[in-house]
């Protein structure tokens, strides 16, 4: 099946490296309120259909069961504030979106000093940062405030404003794209959208992801590639929930998430441990040249622990940079625009790319002419002049591939035990093929 492009639009072009494109949409995305449910989601999602405009965006009715869930009430914010006596915000939700915990519940009046503390998030250690907060599933309000600011709040008394709504009559809204490959076997490509102001903790993933397929639109490809963006934890419930035919057809997966750092690469194995994209995302990640680590599979952290849940155990890991609550800005006002550079968002998605690239490429074959050494010379695949040590790696490339190309090894295989990277197997094994010496196998 031929690549289906992706319509571009002139605010999709500009500025002109990846990175700074990247970064560019990041900007715009920021000041949003995003939450589980929303108007934040609905204009993530519409920016998002500038970029890719086959994008679908579905809508689940609050109340809807989910595996062991329920689509929870639909929240939206309109202001919040504290005052002091003389009527001066000292807390303001339009200064930043953090200043509200996620879900609180309407709430207008007057509170003593005392009663308003119990409502109250900073963090002492970081005193000049606004943390993040949410009350999801618990009926409750709240504010988050820098430490500094919670110390200077003296009056007896504050009158509080939250202008939110929880409507039962709502619903959750998630986004999904798929781009048709040769074959219907999928590549599982999943972030999460449910953040307010977090530049790393949620929208570097995303604009990852969104660059990530439209390249892949532009070429040829043997996969299908589905991405799905929805809340955290209960959007991956309510896709898996609605989608049971596709999850049999997911051959590979990868949450996309902290990217945008600047941190080393973490890779996050599946719960299989030993998947096709447990093994390549070591092959890339070793040859990539980054700073990385890879780490086994852990039931705790983004989507990962539902799309690997027992009854699923979906082929799915997580590629980030500094993983969560590793770095001091997590889940703070420092998560910020400043500390995504556009050069840590072209670096991810180059890894990012790679590992497609490696998924595509992981083929097996099978050696047509197995007895003795094929004279790969007169074949134009050797040098002319032996006993130099030029070119070692090709022709190293080449006789790892016609050795133990017996139709039981894959590329990705023989990656592992010849210690060469995929790009360079797969571009030999294209080479050895064009002379009739390997064949696809099956």
């Amino acid at each position: 099946m031929p690549a289906a492009a992706l319509p571009v639009t002139p605010t999709a072009l500009a500025p002109a490296t990846p990175g700074a494109a990247m970064h560019a949409l990041l900007e715009r995305l920021y000041p949003i309120c995003r939450s589980l449910t929303g108007n934040g989601v609905r204009q993530t999602l519409a920016i998002l259909r500038e970029y890719l405009p086959e994008l679908r965006v579905l809508e689940v009715p609050s109340g809807t069961p989910a595996l062991d869930w329920t689509v929870p009430a639909e929240w939206n914010i309109r202001d919040a504030w504290v005052k002091n006596a003389a009527g001066e915000r000292v807390i303001d939700f339009q200064q930043h979106n953090l200043h509200v915990v996620q879900y609180s519940t309407p709430v207008s009046g007057w509170f003593s000093r005392a009663e308003l503390d119990q409502h109250l998030f900073s963090l002492p250690e970081q005193p000049y940062l606004i943390p993040y907060r949410t009350s999801y599933y618990q009926p409750d309000w709240g504010f988050c405030l820098s430490h500094q600011q919670r110390l200077q709040l003296q009056d007896e008394y504050y009158e509080v404003c939250i202008d939110s709504t929880l409507d039962e009559g709502g619903s959750l809204t998630y986004g999904e794209l798929v781009l048709p490959g040769a074959c219907p076997d999928e590549v599982l490509l999943s972030c999460h959208c449910c953040h307010p102001s977090l530049a790393n903790d949620n929208l570097s993933g995303l604009v990852v992801a969104a660059f990530l397929l439209r390249e892949l639109a532009r070429r040829p490809r043997r996969y299908t590639y589905r991405l799905v963006v929805g809340p955290g934890t209960i959007g991956s419930i309510v896709w898996l929930s609605r989608h049971p035919d596709t999850v049999g057809l997911i051959r590979h997966g990868l949450v996309l998430t902290l990217l945008g750092g600047p941190g080393p690469f973490t890779y996050k194995q599946s719960r299989q441990g030993t998947a096709e994209i447990d093994r390549a995302a070591a092959q890339v990640l070793r040859h990539s040249g980054q700073p990385h680590a890879v780490r086994p599979w852990l039931p705790y952290g983004y989507d990962e622990r539902q799309y690997c849940s027992p009854g699923f155990n979906l082929p799915v890991g997580c590629l980030s940079r500094t993983p969560f609550g590793e770095f001091p800005e997590y889940h703070t006002s420092a998560d910020n625009l400043q500390f995504v550079q556009p050069g840590q968002l072209a670096e991810s998605l180059q890894v990012t790319l790679s590992l497609c690239e490696a998924l595509e490429a992981n083929r097996t074959y099978r050696n047509l002419q197995p007895y003795g050494e094929p004279q790969l010379g007169r074949r134009g695949l050797y040098k002319g002049v032996g006993g130099g040590r030029e070119g070692a790696e090709w022709q190293l490339a080449l006789l790892w591939l016609l050795n133990l190309s017996d139709g039981q090894h894959s590329l990705l295989a023989i990656a592992e035990q010849a210690a060469l990277p995929v790009p360079l197997l797969h571009r030999a094994a294209v080479a050895l093929e064009g002379v009739g010496l390997l064949q696809p196998f099956p």
